[in-house]
């Protein structure tokens, strides 16, 4: 098929089309972008035929002709029918420049009425392809879009491969899809890529990642489904989107969906694609393969002990067959592709199931695994069953493992006959609460409905009502009328009440934004809880008031949580996120006590990532994140928050939270963009919760990053309201949201420094009584910003020298280099020499790529004395490169040393682009024209 160069199409392809492809989709644009060739190359249903499509709708516009091909297997027998496709109807515009005898050799090729071989009209045919496409790119760019090369028919593919090769020079792009091995390390595109021209690209599809596969589904309509569902739809495909969506499917139009636990519903389309395979092995064969998936790391050991004879010849049968990996040395029986697996497991009845789950269940050594296959190979209730599921869910609890908790917990419940203790519901509620810990939210709080559909005792209903609160994380408008009804339930029980009175503070805080509130709920859960004897609940409860009271600066609150930190202490409680150890960390951090907090937060996530608890760890991984940021360590703290931002993403475990903090930690080191677009995100989620606190913590992200992206009228309107929102919420603590120093200095730059100076001294205040020292340090910073306004440079340079000193021995990194920065541009502003060379150092130092290129930008500005203003050369060549700003003299100290641009922009931190706009600007000052003019000038200026 030929597209002429006027046929529009979209310009830019839609975004479902490239999920979870961005890096890898930039970079062939950038390669077809430079006239450079590329080559998709992946397993089946991997998505090279759409990651294709996407690019063409680009290209196609920038192309004279479109030639496209798409070969099928069932075609592959037929000569020259690819070639047919590229060349059939452009055949007539060129074969009047092609010599004869490669006319004819071509035009009988295409139209089948000669008797044209590639035996007999071999170097006709190959000239003729090659002059053809010499001729079409003579009139305007050439795409060749060829999908499925591995079944194009093979005189095509010789013939195509010859131009491609002899391609050089000519408008030519190729972009082409080939089906490769599953296994990473398969090499199968290396022939097409020898086939392809010199400068062609590879492109390997991967697997997606499950939030990609969380995101394809939710595109295709596929929404609704809970994480675990969407976890096993991940673990089932492999990653494979096509298998993905047949999974999503047939999910959808199964009226029963699978249980927890249960195999998911593998659909004709994809059971085929093995199935028939599976049949070409002997019925023993199969046996064994399914008792292999139906363990959960079979072994050839494993499959003996569970009868399996002659488990060495089935499984090299299997593998020969393409069903299971071929690994040397691996004890690990490895299926192909996890869709094997599915859809052999899901093919046996339930008999052949059974059968094979009760002979794993006296084979398996590890206990856990025993008491999971003897549950599935049971059928009714059975006490016994029961018991040691529960022994099993207790030892994988310990284990560190809760989702498999979860699951041995509900297989548990079933298992358990009602009359006895504990209960089928007692088992659920430990089972939604063992899903709660492994981040898992939505098996929670359906395990917790279904209690709740036939619960009537009420320690069973309270339990369950505090599932489903803690399921909905931030989001409590959603479940308000839940409070009354878990209050009914508890009566007058002090050890319910205690649990319902503690939530209730959660809602004060996060619905109503009452501090005060949320506090005196917080204790009197603690008073009911002491009362009850329940310690876990009391020290959660003073765990969150001493955390209120940090906020509103209560004098109470060192002795609060020394309350909390004495023994005896429920070793979970200790390291959750809402327990005293998680408000001794904020107490420290808010304190200036960096270090210290370091290391209780760096314990703290050793802990519960021991436990599997999950969202303790995305809390904690922001934690040790806002640690690395406070001390200036922009690089590691960004790690962290993206780290934190990805498992949150992937759980749905404070998103909004998570999206503001890495907003920040974007724009100390990442990219102020992406700053801007995370703290918009964190704002809206915030603003659709109802949640008051972090709408302000959230409008604190948006206005700093739109203060480092050098939108100071934003900035004033974004924490003009953060500073209404404190006010109407009680938080008298300014180390709670540290955005004041930015407010009065995005205020001086719009030339409000009375303003600016209110809020200055009304921070100052509460900073003075509670000892928040490195947030007086700020203010000193930005009231010198404020001095210099008014024209008082001399005391604002003392004040802003004092404060970055300051700054230096608390260890705050990023703000010490800021001061410097602010002290560098007050300089700048007076007659003389300046340099920004300080700031640059500290700056590099803690990694702020940010901030970075604003002193650059700063450093750009400043005026350059002219080279020609010397006669000597000596002189001549130290004028010039003193006239340099810091980044460019480094630039050119690197480059007088050999490094590459690549070399450069690594060593400094910065982008390539920048180090190329950075010479620019230095040929430029300097008066020469290329990179060996630097060397010269270097040489002439060193003695002897």
């Amino acid at each position: 098929m030929t597209v002429r160069g006027d046929f529009k199409e979209p310009a830019r392809p839609r975004p479902d089309l490239v999920i979870g492809r961005e890096e890898l989709f930039t970079g062939a644009r950038e390669q077809l972008s430079g006239g450079g060739s590329v080559l998709v190359h992946g397993p089946a249903g991997i998505g090279k035929s759409t990651v294709l499509r996407a690019l063409v709708s680009e290209y196609t516009e920038s192309a004279q002709t479109v030639l496209r091909c798409s070969a099928t297997e069932s075609e592959s027998h037929l000569p020259f029918l690819a070639l047919a496709d590229l060349l059939g109807l452009v055949v007539d515009e060129v074969s009047a420049q092609l010599p004869g005898p490669q006319r004819t050799a071509l035009e009988s090729a295409l139209t089948g009425r000669g008797e044209s071989t590639l035996q007999r009209d071999g170097l006709a045919l190959r000239l003729a392809v090659l002059s053809a496409f010499r001729a079409l790119a003579a009139q305007g760019p050439v795409l060749v879009v060829a999908d499925d090369l591995q079944w194009l028919d093979p005189a095509s593919a010789e013939l195509l491969g010859f131009a491609a090769r002899r391609l050089g020079g000519m408008p030519v792009r190729m972009l082409c899809a080939v089906r490769t091995d599953t296994e990473p390390q398969g090499q199968r595109h290396d022939r097409y890529l020898r086939a392809s021209p010199p400068d062609t690209l590879a492109v390997r599809l991967n697997p997606l990642s499950r939030a990609h596969v969380a995101e394809l589904l939710g595109q295709r309509g596929y929404t609704g489904l809970p994480r675990s569902t969407v976890r096993d739809i991940h673990r089932t495909s492999g990653g494979n989107p096509l298998f993905a969506l047949e999974l999503g499917r047939a999910l959808a139009e199964s009226p029963t969906p699978p249980s927890p636990g249960e195999p998911l519903p593998v659909p004709t389309s994809l059971s085929a694609l093995v199935l028939s395979r599976l049949e070409m092995l002997s019925a023993e064969a199969r046996r064994t393969l399914l008792v292999a998936s139906a363990g959960a790391r079979p072994t050839l050991a494993l499959l003996h002990a569970a009868g399996r004879e002659n488990a060495e010849a089935e499984t090299a049968s299997a593998a020969s067959l393409g069903l299971l990996a071929t690994e040397r040395e691996a004890p690990v029986i490895r299926f192909a592709h996890p869709l094997v697996s599915a859809a052999l497991y899901a093919q046996a009845s339930a008999q052949e199931r059974r059968a094979a789950h009760a002979a794993l269940s006296e084979a398996a050594s590890d206990p856990i695994e025993r008491a999971r296959h003897l549950a599935l190979a049971a059928t009714g209730t059975d006490p016994d069953v029961a018991a040691r599921l529960g022994e099993a869910a207790a030892a994988a609890r310990d284990r560190g493992a809760p989702s498999v908790a979860a699951g041995l917990g509900l297989l548990a419940a079933r298992h358990t006959p009602p009359d006895t203790v504990p209960g089928p519901d007692e088992r659920r509620l430990q089972a939604a609460e063992d899903a709660l810990t492994a981040g898992e939210t939505d098996l929670a709080r359906d395990i917790a409905r279904q209690v709740l559909a036939r619960a009537t005792v009420p320690a069973d209903r309270v339990r369950a009502w505090m599932v489903v609160i803690d399921a909905a994380g931030q989001a409590m408008a959603e479940i308000d009328a839940v409070f009354p009804q878990a209050l009914a339930d508890a009566g007058e029980d002090p050890r319910l009440l205690a649990l319902v009175r503690y939530q209730l503070a959660w809602r004060a805080l996060l619905m109503d934004g009452e501090m005060a509130k949320a506090r005196e709920e917080a204790a009197c859960a603690a008073e009911l809880a002491a009362l009850a004897g329940d310690r876990p609940t009391e020290l959660l409860a003073l765990g969150f008031q001493a955390q209120m009271e940090t906020l509103m600066g209560h004098p109470g609150a060192p002795a609060t949580i020394q309350r909390a930190m004495r023994e005896p202490q429920d070793p979970r409680v200790a390291c959750d996120h809402n327990g005293a150890g998680a408000a001794r960390f904020r107490w420290l951090i808010m304190g200036d006590q960096l270090a210290e907090a370091r290391t209780t937060i760096t314990a703290l996530l050793r802990e519960v990532r021991r436990r599997g608890m999950v969202e303790s760890e995305v809390h904690f991984l922001r934690g040790l994140a806002e640690t690395e940021l406070r001390s200036g360590h922009c690089g590691r703290a960004l790690d962290l928050a993206r780290e934190s931002l990805r498992l949150a993403r992937d759980t749905g475990i404070g998103e909004a939270a998570t999206a503001m903090f890495t907003s920040l930690a974007e724009a100390a080191g990442g990219d102020v963009d992406q700053a801007l677009t995370l703290a918009q995100e964190a704002v809206d989620r915030a603003e659709e919760d109802g949640d008051l606190i972090y709408l302000s913590r959230a409008l604190g992200a948006l206005g700093h990053a739109q203060l480092v992206a050098g939108d100071a009228s934003a900035t004033v309107r974004s924490l003009r309201r953060v500073r209404e929102l404190e006010e109407r919420l009680g938080v008298v603590d300014p180390a709670r949201g540290r955005w004041h120093g930015d407010l009065a200095e995005a205020l001086v730059r719009i030339g409000e420094p009375d303003e600016a100076q209110d809020v200055i001294d009304a921070t100052r205040k509460q900073a003075l009584r509670l000892g928040r020292e490195s947030v007086l340090a700020v203010l000193d910073r930005a009231e010198a910003l404020v001095r210099a306004a008014r024209g008082e440079q001399g005391i604002a340079t003392r004040q802003l020298t004092a404060a970055q000193d300051r700054l230096r021995k608390l260890g705050y990194g990023l703000e010490e280099a800021r001061a410097a920065y602010a002290l560098a541009g007050l300089r700048a502003a007076r007659p003389g020499p300046t340099s920004y060379d300080e700031a640059t150092r500290l700056f590099r130092r803690c990694r702020a790529l940010p901030w970075l290129r604003q002193v650059e930008t700063a450093s750009a500005a400043l005026p350059a004395a002219s080279p020609l203003a010397s006669t000597d050369p000596d002189s001549l060549a130290a004028a010039s490169l003193d006239s340099l700003a810091a980044t460019e003299r480094q630039v050119a100290a690197l480059v007088m040393e050999g490094a590459t641009n690549r070399e450069i922009a690594a060593r400094l931190f910065i982008s390539v682009k920048t180090v190329e706009a950075t010479l620019t600007r230095v040929y430029r000052k300097l008066g020469i024209r290329s990179r060996v003019d630097i060397v010269r000038l270097a040489v002439g200026h060193r003695p002897g």
